[in-house]
């Protein structure tokens, strides 16, 4: 009553500026500064600052996903809310400054790094700054050598999860169709290149700017003959 209604929030976080209307939510918000994980799991030993997180995590062991989606057959153990917006085509969260719109908050708070070119997560190898932390740890993978990411068919492993599913589309013969002729690609981006023959959009990139020069000098040839 007290939140909703007045919008009284007379519990002040001591770490930052945020206010809260309830004393238990200062508390666990407070964990994130303080760091500490009250909530363990008896099977792996992680902790978490909050009962639900914990709650959320234990479906990982036992496989559980509570929540079907009503559109398609897919389930999910939690975040149901969010699949859903692929369905509705709902997207909350728009940037102030380029009026760009997204499904999900942290996507936007991830985008306005790219106006305000914040790069807060540092390589402690090499000192190379990122946008986010994703993106970091990807990228010390480079340092590593390490290769978490294993295909289910073959023996190939990668260092990012979106190369293995690009991948494993050979094995499992998924294909991105061009709208514009009959040809076919196994990778999302090589589609994007090539649909850029149809459009006469300037390619992104050196490997790609040989290609289109290539096509383009060869089709000025022909259409001269």
């Amino acid at each position: 009553m007290k939140g909703t209604h007045t919008g009284e929030r007379p519990y002040q976080c001591s770490f930052c500026d945020k206010r809260f209307a309830l004393s238990g939510t200062l508390v666990r918000h407070e964990r994130l500064h303080t760091g500490i994980t009250p909530y363990h799991c008896s099977d792996c030993g992680k902790t978490f600052a909050q009962q639900w997180t914990l709650t959320t995590h234990m479906r990982t062991h036992t496989g559980e996903k509570p929540y079907s989606c009503t559109q398609c057959d897919k389930s999910f153990m939690s975040a149901l809310q969010i699949h859903m917006r692929i369905h509705s085509g709902e997207k909350p969260y728009q940037c102030s400054l380029c009026g760009k719109q997204f499904t999900q908050k942290g996507q936007l708070k991830g985008h306005q790094k790219v106006h305000t070119g914040e790069k807060p997560f540092s390589c402690p190898d090499c000192g190379k700054s990122f946008a986010h932390s994703g993106a970091m740890n990807r990228h010390r993978l480079t340092h590593t050598g390490e290769r978490p990411y294993h295909c289910s068919v073959c023996d190939r492993s990668f260092n990012q999860s979106g190369r293995l599913r690009e991948h494993e589309k050979i094995h499992f013969g998924e294909k991105f169709d061009c709208p514009e002729c009959e040809k076919s690609f196994t990778r999302a981006s090589s589609l994007k290149n090539h649909f850029r023959l149809h459009t006469g959009e300037r390619p992104q990139n050196d490997q790609t700017n040989i290609y289109y020069k290539h096509y383009f000098g060869k089709k000025k040839v022909l259409e001269n003959c």
